[in-house]
């Protein structure tokens, strides 16, 4: 099981241990095992520290960030993904084209919306659409 994140960049540090409390009721009662992230804003970088906690308790698990440039460095994660195809995308559309990668290979969206406009709700509406579920932050 792959699970995935959208959230706004403005996610407020008091719901890290809700993301890090879902990241682990994925993996025991879901058996999620491998987990994508973006780099760009903060409810990222809440899940990405998250993912790096849990591993330490669930080695077993797999996650990667996944970058929207090259010029992010790889140097500062784990892991890194840079999507199939994305170097011939205009730099303005890499970030759309990063999530949509991630939501293709997903199963599960862990999404942290509060409201209807921006990148997360978009994409989380779009996943919706597609039927993929959605656990919410």
């Amino acid at each position: 099981m792959i699970c995935t994140f959208f959230g706004h960049k403005d996610a407020p540090q008091s719901i890290s241990e809700q993301v890090e409390n879902t990241i682990i009721d994925l993996i025991k009662n879901r058996d999620a095992t491998e987990f994508y992230v973006g780099n760009h804003g903060n409810f990222d970088k809440m899940a990405y520290h998250a993912l790096k906690r849990v591993h330490k308790i669930y080695p077993n698990i797999r996650y990667s960030v996944v970058i929207a440039y090259l010029s992010d460095s790889s140097e500062k994660y784990d892991s890194t993904v840079f999507p199939e195809g994305i170097e011939n995308v205009p730099l303005r559309y890499a970030i759309s084209y990063r999530n949509k990668w991630m939501e293709n290979h997903a199963d599960i969206i862990i999404a942290f919306v509060t409201h209807s406009y921006g990148g997360a709700a978009k994409f989380v509406d779009h996943a919706q659409k597609q039927g993929k579920e959605i656990v919410y932050i």
